[in-house]
């Protein structure tokens, strides 16, 4: 079953994409897109290409063959130079955190802001409301390795949004977290999607992080995550389109559909994820 969104209202657009290396070619024809607004889960085993599709769509890696096009720039043809200046619009969390350690966490979270030589008056407070919004601004002198595994990855986030991108991407931010942090996490994901309306594209194996986007919003008076009306659909006021599960294998999309249809395929492989 597949739902692809419109290609005229997406953000994100991979047409024909192929990405090989000496030991050949781990994406081989790979074709989707991301609605603005929208929250595109990325599943797959260790090894199908969830990571490289992250670092192509923020221009981290170019395709051997095909197209990428994020923001209605073509990210497979934009010289470094305008690289540099494309990638201030995509917050990236890396799996590991990947923070500086002899940096403080504040430091961390202003290192892209001292690199677009923003004014120091400006970055104190743009760091402090990214910590804010992670619940870390008490840890601002701390550094990373005063920090457990969960607050190094909130930091991580911090950093992402410190400069209000648009678009986010997470490469498996809850992976060998406990579940109550796991769930911390996901609920900033929610409160991002829901409060700032990002368009994003979340890779991971837990399937349970994938239902709380598609089941829960963030609800702002209430300051808490409350259950969706209907499970797995869009919630008004928020107007976000409903999440949507892009399972790949062998290179290419072997899935695409909602919450309904992962639960009702009796496909040997999709049912993986779902143990």
């Amino acid at each position: 079953m597949t739902t692809s969104v419109s290609r005229a209202d997406s953000v994100i657009i991979f047409e024909h994409v192929r990405l090989g290396f000496d030991e050949g070619d781990i994406l081989r024809n790979l074709s989707f897109s991301v609605a603005r607004g929208e929250t595109l889960a990325l599943l797959g085993e260790t090894g199908s290409g969830k990571t490289l599709a992250l670092k192509l769509a923020a221009g981290l890696l170019q395709p051997s063959s095909g197209r990428v096009r994020v923001l209605g720039s073509d990210v497979s043809s934009m010289a470094e130079d305008d690289l540099l200046t494309f990638r201030r619009q995509i917050g990236f969390v890396f799996q590991e955190g990947a923070l500086f350690d002899s940096l403080t966490v504040g430091d961390n979270v202003a290192y892209r802001l001292r690199e677009d030589a923003l004014p120091e008056e400006e970055i104190e407070p743009r760091v402090r409301e990214a910590l804010r919004f992670v619940e870390l601004e008490e840890a601002v002198e701390k550094l990373p390795s005063e920090l457990s595994g969960g607050m190094r990855r909130r930091v991580s986030i911090a950093r992402a949004l410190v400069s209000h991108p648009p678009v986010v991407l997470y490469d498996s931010p809850t992976a060998g977290l406990d579940p109550v942090t796991s769930q911390t996490i996901i609920t900033l994901l929610l409160r991002l999607r829901d409060l700032q309306g990002v368009t994003s594209i979340l890779a991971t194996h837990r399937l349970q992080d994938v239902f709380a986007l598609a089941n829960y919003r963030f609800d702002p008076a209430a300051s808490r995550v409350i259950p969706l009306a209907t499970p797995g659909q869009a919630a008004s006021p928020n107007g976000f389109p409903p999440t949507r599960f892009l399972v790949l294998r062998d290179g290419v999309v072997y899935f695409e559909g909602d919450q309904q249809a992962v639960l009702a395929s009796p496909d040997p492989y999709l049912k993986r994820f779902l143990l």
